[in-house]
């Protein structure tokens, strides 16, 4: 055991409540030393699920012996003993952590939830960081033993595999973003842009004009090779921050921040529709991945703005040309039908169909449009899939044409189509503008990079759809969500349906201005529902 290292205990034991119980007090001398783990658990080779008992002896030695820095012995009670010693060395060695209490809070079955307090000194600066985590004990294939399931993220959930935590000078300076008009943003204040700033600061930090300071952090290596901070835990002397001018409304962020609480899970983002500069993205759920940047589901009706563009940008109807709605269509062998209570049409319009989202007038046009055609017009036009650049990490769309029913299946937001509320937004905005202008979030003084680039809409075609989708906004199915929505405005709802999941995924989309916007809700139901209230809420609070 290392010097100045001390194991936190009250009163000599652990405790945590299972099931109601007690989780019983257990002598740490024998935790700490592990006894004879072998006998007590018993010297013939188990099979199945750790029992309870077995879950509760093993996560407190486990947790026992990592706070007396004895990473050893906390290594040979995990199924990857030489990776847990290397973490559990660098927390001493490399994090500098120089007191450890760590305190079991739940026990489900075999996860064992816990707080870890940690003592950080370097030089003379000396904080504590304080934060929850999680261990699942399992049964050890070789050894019948009940074992930590090992994971860099018991030490940290920010950890994953080949990371490690260091303290010392900050690898890039930290930086003060704000708004476009200069407003500070936090993710205090915002939280959904937490790990928005994170990765703005990783990218940016060294141009932004800041100076280090002394902090706590998570160490990994990039995919090319590069070692770079992916969280900062704790800051034990601030440097100087670097200023970095965002293309985010504060006043938007804010309306997106409290709208997405209403709703588990759900994510939304808005952009100004003529730069496609990123006004605000935001996340119900408060982790590192950024749903709404980096999601990728089936999008459902809302990509019949794509769909929609292709049938006139290649002459197989318009707007106010026939797209007959009748109660089935078949495509390929497979029968497509409408929502439950919607009544046929054999002479409506395509605008008709597009308010109404009928499926089986896009399904019935499919033929005519073919494919190949509606994967071009959403990559060529309306710029998905083509490597966005947008500041951090994004996911820019995918659409998928294997050549089986799955084909007329994506041309109403099913089959092999993969998108999240960033490109939803981007297709909204050059469906309103005619032109494309890929999603961004820095100012292009700052980023130079090459963006993507595409063709936009044909002479026409986006005076067409913004007809459509104010249609739809005024009298179809988004009227409802979109009703207290100021000005020239337009929508267009989606309902995803994936399978085994129950509800279907509630999608809008929706423009107002110079703003548009789109919104996912998983499990939310019907568009206008769930997804359409977050939307028409980040737009009546404009750019």
């Amino acid at each position: 055991m290392r010097k100045g290292v001390k194991v936190a205990i009250v009163g000599g034991v652990f405790t945590v409540m299972v099931g109601g119980a007690g989780y019983a007090g257990y002598n740490l001398v024998t935790a700490v030393t592990g006894g004879n783990t072998v006998a007590s658990q018993g010297s013939e080779y188990k099979s199945g699920p750790p029992s309870g008992d077995e879950v509760k002896e093993t996560s407190e030695q486990f947790l026992a012996a990592w706070a007396k820095n004895d990473s050893a012995a906390a290594a040979r009670l995990t199924d990857y003993a030489d990776n847990a010693m290397r973490v559990l060395e660098d927390w001493h060695d490399k994090a500098h952590v120089t007191h450890t209490e760590l305190t079991p809070t739940k026990a489900d079955g075999a996860k064992v939830a816990f707080r870890v307090k940690a003592t950080v000194t370097y030089g003379k600066k000396t904080k504590t960081m304080s934060y929850d985590s999680s261990l699942t004990v399992v049964r050890g294939q070789t050894t019948g033993r009940a074992l930590v399931d090992w994971s860099p993220a018991i030490v940290h959930p920010a950890m994953k595999k080949g990371d490690t935590i260091v303290t010392g000078e900050a690898t890039v300076p930290a930086i003060e973003a704000v708004d476009r008009n200069g407003t500070v943003l936090t993710k205090d204040t915002y939280p959904s842009l937490g790990p928005v700033l994170d990765q703005l600061r990783a990218k940016y930090g060294d141009s932004a004009g800041g100076s280090s300071g002394i902090e706590t952090y998570v160490e990994r290596t990039d995919a090319a090779g590069e070692t770079t901070t992916a969280k900062t835990l704790l800051t034990l002397a601030k440097g100087k921050p670097g200023k970095l001018r965002t293309t985010i409304s504060a006043n938007a962020q804010a309306a997106a921040e409290q709208a997405v609480k209403k709703y588990p899970e759900s994510s939304v983002v808005a952009v100004k529709a003529s730069t496609g500069e990123v006004l605000a993205v935001a996340n119900q759920a408060k982790g590192e991945f950024n749903a709404a940047f980096q999601g990728g589901t089936a999008p459902g009706s809302v990509m019949k703005i794509v769909t929609a563009a292709a049938l006139i940008d290649n002459g197989v109807t318009s707007a106010n040309g026939p797209a007959p709605c009748p109660d089935s269509a078949v495509a390929l062998s497979q029968t497509f039908r409408n929502l439950k209570g919607m009544r046929p049409n054999e002479n409506a319009t395509l605008a008709d169909s597009f308010a109404r989202s009928c499926n089986t007038a896009f399904i019935k046009l499919s033929d005519d449009l073919g494919a190949a055609k509606f994967a071009a017009e959403a990559e060529e036009r309306f710029g998905l899939g083509k490597d966005w650049k947008t500041g951090i990490v994004s996911r820019d769309g995918s659409v998928e044409m294997p050549g089986d029913s799955d084909d007329a299946a994506a041309m109403i937001g099913q089959g092999r189509v993969k998108l999240n509320p960033l490109n939803m937004a981007s297709v909204t905005a050059t469906a309103i503008t005619g032109a494309f202008h890929q999603p961004v979030l820095v100012s292009r003084k700052v980023d130079d990079n090459p963006l993507a680039t595409a063709k936009g809409l044909r002479s026409g075609t986006s005076d067409q759809l913004r007809q459509m989708m104010r249609l739809t906004a005024t009298s179809g199915t988004a009227a409802t969500a979109m009703a207290g929505v100021p000005g020239d405005k337009g929508a267009k709802t989606g309902s995803a349906e994936v399978d085994g999941q129950g509800n279907a995924n509630s999608w809008f989309t929706g423009y107002s201005g110079d703003v548009a916007a789109a919104a996912t809700v998983p499990r939310g139901g019907h568009g206008g529902d769930a997804a359409g209230p977050v939307v028409a809420a980040v737009l009546r609070a404009g750019s």
